[in-house]
């Protein structure tokens, strides 16, 4: 099935009514949502390995130096 002209506008027509455009926003929010668990995935793991990057140092500098 190609996107002729007229496909675009029924769908248009479909998507332009209220429950179109609030199944739209949901859509656009949960992938957001997606999106989000992924960047915040990898901050934590990003904060975690920082965390005990710095306390393996501020124990070698108070027990090697």
């Amino acid at each position: 099935m190609s996107l002729t002209p007229h496909v675009v506008l029924q769908l248009d027509g479909v998507l332009g009514g209220p429950l179109g455009q609030l199944l739209v926003a949901i859509v656009g929010i949960g992938v957001v949502i997606l999106v989000g668990r992924v960047v915040l995935k990898i901050a934590w793991r990003l904060v975690t390995i920082a965390a005990v990057v710095v306390g393996v140092v501020l124990l070698a500098s108070l027990f090697l130096f």
